[in-house]
């Protein structure tokens, strides 16, 4: 007999799960706050622009193949690969440097600040890729029935590894490069963890590894959010219903099992399996109650900064931005150990701008250009007051003028402010952080809150707070590990 499965949330590891649970001939239903799914892969409409609201580009775009072909589905929206992969503008320097996938042409971008950079590269690529496919099956696409099981499946992992758990990402880059530069830009990479590279753990040097060897980064065709829009067909096709504007206040259980979740309405869901795609950790501390997810001991843990966001559509075309664009300052250590502390907005803050424009007509009128701004901060823990926005986004958006030569001030026709107040309300991100729980090693693999409930036999976890972590394609690989739990132990008879 058929069983049915309640999603909670519908963003991309809800849809995901949803799509794969729904293929193998499970009822799902998904139930979400907002009044569009997505998440925080989401869209803005405004003034005749599209903005994608939270992720830009993703990597690993072989998981998506395997989501739709493990569904029997070729992958609905299109993808462009993107050359150069970013750029980056430092404060003191004349032109940004040109981030490409070719090692050739990436060290043209350094010549004169590191000697023989491009054997260093393939040592440093080398080592990163044995990290990447030693812990990809034994780690990453691994379930774990307990924190013995993941000790015990670390093992397993070549000792070899092990320094670069204890390690800093900055240090190990320090280990193979010498410009600051250099070891500036592929630190980057930390930060798309809501991390920095002098607390994130020198594992993630893979991250490296995928970037610039193995499958680089993309762009969707027509913008991200036609990731959803596709999906969408497909998990109606397959009867998946979809509720919005319903958000989940609370819960009914019996022993180890939910009987139901209740809306704020006072509507009673049920159904024979839940599947949460609400931050791993909150959720078990806001809706079931749990003592060890208090927000005292919430609030103990290591969260990613939070997004301070600027959509803007610009009249005219910017020719000294590429598609995607860093802007740094010239005192990196110093931002990188106050950004966490300071409970005021940064001075002259660091920040990233997508110009999804550059690549998709269909995101601006003609002869304009949307603009993306993501300004890291501390999240609402450390600076809970935002009276102060309108200060920080002037200050942004008069810094990136003057960087790329053009009044993007007087040529503003539309704008939209998002601070971590808003993320917070908009999507129930635990104190605005903007990508949930942080990386460091006491919150990874088996470590974060996993994505089988401790008590209740019929709930389960997915998205960027549970295992595997964050990132688009790191989400659609937990889709797939939660699957194959319900499949086993709920397994439709």
């Amino acid at each position: 007999m058929g069983k049915k499965v309640l999603v909670i949330g519908s963003g991309l590891g809800a849809l995901s799960s949803a799509l794969r649970l729904s293929s193998l001939g499970y009822e799902v239903e998904i139930i979400e706050k907002h009044h569009r799914a997505g998440g925080r892969l989401n869209l803005l409409e405004k003034d005749g622009f599209s903005f994608d609201t939270g992720p830009s580009f993703f990597s690993m775009s072989y998981e998506f193949r395997e989501l739709f072909q493990s569904v029997g589905e070729e992958v609905p929206f299109e993808i462009q690969e993107l050359d150069p992969l970013y750029y980056v503008h430092i404060e003191g320097r004349d032109k940004p440097f040109k981030i490409y996938k070719d090692s050739k042409l990436l060290a043209k971008e350094f010549e004169g600040l590191e000697h023989n950079f491009e054997e260093k590269l393939n040592t440093y690529l080398t080592r990163a890729a044995q990290v990447f496919y030693d812990t990809e099956y034994r780690i990453v696409k691994k379930n774990f029935n307990s924190i013995l099981n993941y000790f015990l499946q670390m093992t397993k992992v070549p000792k070899k590894h092990l320094p670069l758990v204890f390690r800093s990402f900055w240090k190990e880059l320090g280990r193979h490069f010498e410009s600051e530069e250099v070891k500036i830009i592929f630190s980057l990479v930390a930060f798309f963890l809501g991390a920095t590279p002098f607390n994130t753990p020198a594992v993630y040097s893979l991250l490296n590894y995928t970037e610039l060897k193995h499958d680089g980064y993309w762009n969707v065709k027509g913008g991200m959010y036609k990731i959803v829009e596709t999906m969408l067909p497909l998990l109606g096709k397959r009867g998946v219903k979809i509720h919005y504007n319903t958000e989940i206040v609370s819960c009914g259980f019996d022993g180890n099992e939910i009987k139901y979740f209740q809306d704020s309405n006072g509507k009673q869901w049920t159904a024979d399996i839940y599947v949460s795609n609400s931050d791993a950790a909150s959720f078990r501390g806001r809706i079931l109650g749990r003592k060890k997810f208090s927000a005292a001991k919430l609030d103990a843990m290591e969260w990613t900064l939070a997004p301070f966001t600027i959509y803007l559509g610009v009249k005219g075309k910017i020719e000294n931005l590429g598609h995607h664009n860093y802007f740094l300052g010239s005192n990196f250590r110093k931002y990188a150990d106050t950004i966490f502390k300071s409970n005021t907005a940064p001075e002259r803050p660091y920040y990233y701008v997508n110009v999804a424009s550059k690549s998709n007509s269909n995101c601006a009128p003609e002869g304009h250009e949307n603009l993306f701004i993501l300004c890291p901060v501390p999240d609402l823990r450390t600076k809970p007051d935002w009276s102060d926005a309108e200060n920080l986004k002037t200050e942004i958006i008069r810094d990136l003028g003057r960087r790329v030569g053009y009044d993007i001030q007087s040529n503003i026709v539309s704008e939209t402010l998002y601070t971590p107040k808003d993320w917070e309300g908009m999507f129930n991100l635990y104190r605005g952080s903007g990508l949930g729980l942080a990386h460091g090693i006491k919150q990874v693999g088996g470590l974060r809150p996993a994505n089988k409930d401790e008590q209740f036999a019929n709930l389960y976890y997915v998205g960027a707070s549970t295992h595997p972590g964050t990132g688009l394609p790191i989400v659609v690989i937990g889709s797939g590990l939660i699957t194959e739990r319900i499949k086993h132990e709920h397994a439709i008879v």
